[in-house]
């Protein structure tokens, strides 16, 4: 059998295989944020179809970093029934599964409808990715959202959930606060790489306090920003190691900042050919050799043979996936009985652009005929965010 359909330990749990779903916006809860059952039918079939540990979709802890109409909080005790029925849909398949705790920081535009401004580390009056106004959050706002992840790790333990994952990664409050060039504070929250990962150590501390020393904690984390004059790689990887000692229980590593849309991002397409698969793995074998807290490895990754390398070569413990399973939720099934097939997904983004028109997620390139089941009305130009698929 390939090492990578052997059960595996990450930290309390036992997964079944070294396969993760990569959390991946899905549009579909109702707009209130709660559990739709086209959401529990889309984690029944991922569980089903062989997944190891699925990590839901991005799930805002505090209102001030909702970035659309139609995802998920766990902000409030009352989403706590809906998460339970996702939560049982994953353990009756066999499957553990995970929520990804999430702040938007300046991307959350959505709260533009509630008459706010989105908050984020600085103000960057000179920045060429990004056009919209926001504010620089108050130390206070910073403390209200770390005690807000805490009480929402809580709530997913409460829920069922066997872990948590902090969104680390893809320009979000995480990265904005680790950036340099989107962090240019002059107090505790600011300036070292110390500082500028206060916020990631603290939130830990905070889901620690409310969920308990047991309780599973990961981080999806950007090492690197699209662009120069961002984040490096080299202080990414300190601050990746940085946070393996703080205690995080695993390091998902994508990318940070984006610069330009698609290439260079989570985003890339075309991925056709073996040099273009695996666009993270350098960078995920990197941490790995310097850490034994174990790595995740994310990023255009669609060859057995290459996963299983990594796996046995050290440079990854647990492989993660988004794009083709959005077209095969049963891949993972089908790669334990032929290791040779070939995933049908050509990392189009097709998918994407649909969810950024308010088209709840399916694979469109192979769905036609479903398009018109799968598809949802129009929605405003504030549904969805910019960017919310994984890799």
């Amino acid at each position: 059998m390939s090492i990578l359909f052997e059960s595996a330990r990450l930290k309390n749990m036992t997964l079944r295989n070294r396969f993760v779903r990569s959390a991946t916006y899905d549009g579909m809860s109702d707009p209130t944020g709660q559990v739709t059952d086209r959401q529990i039918n889309l984690i029944a079939g991922l569980a089903e179809g062989g997944v190891g540990l699925i990590v839901t979709a991005i799930t805002y802890v505090h209102p001030s970093g909702q970035v659309s109409s139609f995802m998920n909080s766990i902000a409030e005790d009352s989403c706590i029934p809906g998460l339970q029925k996702l939560a049982r849909a994953a353990h009756q398949r066999g499957a553990k599964i995970a929520v990804q705790l999430y702040h938007g920081g300046r991307e959350a535009r959505f709260v533009k409808t509630r008459g706010q401004l989105p908050i984020g580390p600085s103000v960057i009056a000179d920045d060429p990715f990004y056009r919209w106004n926001y504010r620089e959050m108050t130390t206070r706002e910073i403390e209200d959202v770390v005690q807000a992840f805490g009480r929402a790790a809580r709530r997913a333990r409460e829920a069922g959930f066997d872990a948590v994952q902090i969104h680390g990664a893809h320009g979000y409050l995480f990265s904005q606060f680790l950036s340099p060039f989107t962090n240019r504070r002059e107090d505790a929250w600011g300036g070292s790489l110390e500082n500028r990962l206060r916020l990631h150590r603290e939130v830990y501390a905070s889901v620690r306090d409310h969920a308990g020393p047991d309780y599973p904690v990961g981080i999806k984390l950007g090492v690197e920003d699209g662009f120069k004059g961002g984040l490096t790689f080299s202080e990414g990887m300190k601050a990746a190691l940085m946070l393996a000692e703080t205690g995080y229980d695993a390091l998902e590593i994508s990318g940070g900042v984006r610069g330009e849309k698609y290439e260079g991002t989570e985003y890339r397409t075309k991925i056709n050919i073996p040099s273009r698969e695996g666009y993270f793995r350098a960078w995920t074998g990197e941490i790995r050799k310097k850490t034994d807290t174990p790595v995740i490895a994310v990023g255009g990754l669609k060859s057995v043979a290459m996963m299983e390398e990594m796996i046995r070569g050290g440079e990854a413990d647990f492989i993660s996936l988004c794009r083709p399973l959005i077209s095969e939720p049963g891949l993972i099934r089908s790669w334990e009985a032929d290791p040779g097939k070939k995933p049908r997904c050509v990392y189009c983004n097709q998918c994407l652009e649909a969810v950024h028109r308010g088209i709840p997620l399916s694979c469109v390139a192979f769905s036609k005929g479903e398009q018109t089941v799968l598809k949802a009305p129009q929605r405003n130009a504030g549904a969805n965010p910019e960017g919310t698929h994984e890799n």
